[in-house]
């Protein structure tokens, strides 16, 4: 299955400096962001959360082929049936949330009422920071990748579960147009001071910045 650019953004973006001992990757896909952050952390528990069938087994199929097989786990399940009946909590959370990518037309116009259906029929928002609010410790962490669009209604909703964010990243495909998505952070600590910048992927096709290749050189083969 293809690897999409906002996956590899979040992976390599997500902060891991407070050690995590435990991760939790929500719609994992074919495992990549878990892959990741098993090569980025010394993390003893990597979780991952998949419902669709063939994505599930090939995310356990690359586990398994990978160095870190014995730390990596995924489970097959709905996210509403994994955060109401697991009793673990996790250090770290991290989502790269599916939803339908409209045309430019349609993102400029902030989404037609059935691209916003096909999106919250994907993974609601409010399913989402719910279920994260029930599986984070209480000195956790949470990591998303949303359409920029939607950021000052994700910051809102996380706040009334008490998430607040401590770092935010805007991305930009190039410097001639406006930021598509954004990398947010949060912590259950409201007074936390907000770090905010901004990362532009290329300067003209296929010609990546500085930036960009600094943070994802270490997943590519050739960067």
């Amino acid at each position: 299955m293809k690897i999409g650019t906002d996956g590899v953004l979040l992976g390599a973006w997500v902060p891991v400096h407070q050690n995590p001992y435990s991760i939790l990757d929500i719609g994992t896909g074919t495992g990549v962001i878990a892959l990741m952050l098993a090569q980025r952390s010394d993390a003893e528990v990597i979780d991952a959360l998949e419902l669709d069938e063939d994505a599930y087994e090939q995310a356990v199929d690359n586990f398994e082929a990978s160095p870190w097989g014995d730390r990596l786990f995924c489970y097959h399940a709905h996210l509403y049936e994994f955060a109401t009946e697991i009793e673990d909590t996790y250090d770290l959370i991290v989502c790269n949330p599916p939803y339908f990518e409209g045309s430019t037309q349609l993102e400029e116009q902030q989404g037609s009422a059935r691209e916003q259906a096909r999106f919250e029929d994907a993974m609601p928002f409010e399913l989402l920071v719910a279920s994260v609010n029930q599986l984070l410790e209480e000195t956790g962490v949470f990591c998303v990748i949303i359409p920029q669009m939607r950021e000052e209604e994700f910051i809102s909703l996380a706040a009334k579960a008490n998430l607040y964010p401590f770092k935010i990243t805007s991305i930009q495909g190039n410097p001639e147009v406006p930021a598509k998505r954004v990398l947010i952070a949060f912590s259950r600590k409201p007074e936390a001071s907000l770090e905010k910048d901004d990362l532009i992927i290329e300067t003209t096709r296929h010609q990546y910045t500085e930036a960009y290749q600094n943070l994802v050189r270490d997943f590519y083969l050739k960067m």
